[in-house]
């Protein structure tokens, strides 16, 4: 059974669980240069029903990238592209066993986070990078991800992290 539902973020009020597939979520790849840790985990969406053009997204992710920083801070980068190949938000999780610098400002970098979202709505990609940067901020959280052994434990483990936080958000 999977934990993958096709529903439209906005729907979900920010929630990014169900998002997660646990095919698409590889915790322990090998450390390599930048471009082949992005690559590993952007090709877990190749084959997405969502992913229109899998050559298109990934080649707006790369211009994308090299733009500007995609790190967050505590060793987690959010590679994104807004993109007219993809239909609706699609998600993509990695990590590595040693981190690496991923560009020349941030701190090494261990999770990856590689973000789809169509380009007809920006509100969708601003609603689930809110909540990630929300549920990042908590060092608990981020030690659970950076520690979950399997796809199911990770998910598990932002199940949780979002049930804290809508738990203690305001009515």
């Amino acid at each position: 059974m999977s934990c993958f539902n096709p529903l439209s973020p906005v729907a979900l009020a920010g929630k990014i669980s169900p998002l997660l597939d646990p095919a698409r979520i590889a915790l322990h790849l090998p450390s390599a240069d930048r471009a082949t840790v992005l690559e590993s985990i952007a090709k877990l969406l190749e084959g997405h029903p969502d992913v229109t053009s899998y050559p298109g997204f990934y080649g707006e992710l790369l211009t994308r990238d090299r733009l500007d920083t995609t790190c967050l801070g505590h060793g987690i980068a959010l590679p994104h592209a807004r993109t007219t190949h993809v239909q609706k938000i699609v998600l993509a999780v990695g990590r590595i066993d040693t981190p690496i610098l991923f560009d020349q400002t941030s701190d090494p970098v261990r999770l990856f986070f590689v973000l789809g979202t169509p380009k007809s709505k920006p509100g969708d990609y601003l609603t689930v990078l809110s909540t990630l940067c929300k549920l990042l901020r908590d060092a608990a959280n981020r030690d659970a991800l950076m520690t979950a052994d399997t796809p199911a434990d990770f998910i598990a483990a932002v199940v949780a992290a979002e049930e804290k936080l809508f738990a203690s958000a305001p009515v």
